[in-house]
């Protein structure tokens, strides 16, 4: 089975904090990196490194082409990847002390993507291939609805949340994969036990994998509830641990894994992923991930 990844590719400037900066508040920040990053980039990373058959479509600027670089090299097919003339979307994310993370978007290319350009690559997928769409970019009603029809797969990362989400066509998909704060915006639910199961009441033939940081994922569907608890890790830099548990997660699960093997091998992952500074630089390959968990 082939994934093909519509996603956002990122510049991210990463600021080391004493603390998140405040309204109306001037700090000095202690350190500045940048790396490259954007969820859509770093899911498809996450699932090459998995061992997954993944696509990348999208946009960038002239400035991203070492993103397009990395992700070549990561294992991930760029052939659906355009060059516009404008700047390449950025993420300015601070990082805490505790390694908490806050982050401010500015879309760039990623908001440039066009009903053509969508249809142009979906054409290399059959039915049953599965679609990754993030919230990071423009037209996911149209990316949704295109691949619905075409009979493939739909999974869904609504991040980041904004008004437009409830408006989207949300019975094409699949596979929702999100954390508590998406998962409370999208029913209004508190607790994350009760918002995964409004999920699934809303949308009985989806699966939901709600992640919760430390607090482990669940997993429910119409037959089964499954719980997976965080690893121990050293953490250091949370920004692209999601995304890895996302990326993986989705390899598993295409190559025929189950969903419980799936939530394992993610949060492992993500339990790496988090003991490296960075976003698309922290995410393990599979080898690393066997090398370290060697028994499953």
């Amino acid at each position: 089975m082939k994934i093909l990844n519509f996603g956002s590719l990122n510049i991210d400037h990463v600021y080391e904090v004493a603390h998140f900066v405040q309204a109306g508040e001037t700090l000095a920040s202690q350190s500045l990196e940048n790396f490259p990053g954007g969820k859509g980039l770093n899911q498809s990373i996450a699932a090459a490194r998995a061992g997954a058959c993944i696509y990348h479509a999208g946009q960038v600027g002239k400035d991203g082409a070492f993103l397009v670089e990395l992700l070549s090299a990561s294992g991930a097919d760029i052939s659906l990847i355009q060059t516009g003339e404008g700047p390449t979307g950025h993420a300015i994310i601070q990082v805490s002390p505790q390694g908490e993370n806050c982050i401010l978007l500015f879309a760039g290319e990623n908001r440039r993507i066009t009903s053509e350009q969508i249809a142009h690559a979906l054409k290399q997928f059959a039915p049953g291939d599965l679609l990754l769409v993030q919230n990071e970019t423009n037209a996911v009603a149209d990316l949704l609805c295109q691949a619905h029809q075409k009979g493939m797969q739909v999974a869904f990362n609504p991040s980041p949340i904004d008004d437009a989400l409830t408006s989207l066509p949300l019975d094409y998909v699949d596979w929702f994969i999100l954390n508590e704060i998406e998962a409370q915006a999208l029913t209004g639910e508190q607790r994350p036990d009760k918002a995964a199961q409004t999920m699934l009441t809303r949308w009985p033939k989806a699966h939901i994998v709600l992640t919760l940081g430390a607090q482990g994922a669940l997993y429910l569907d119409a037959g089964q509830r499954l719980y997976q608890p965080a690893l121990p890790a050293d953490v250091v830099d949370t920004t692209a641990a999601g995304d890895t548990f996302t990326g993986y997660f989705l390899a598993a699960v295409t190559s025929g894994q189950s969903p419980k093997q799936a939530l394992l091998l993610a949060a492992q992952a993500a339990a790496l992923a988090i003991s490296v500074k960075g976003a698309a630089v922290s995410i393990p390959t599979k080898d690393q991930v066997a090398a370290f968990y060697p028994h499953g």
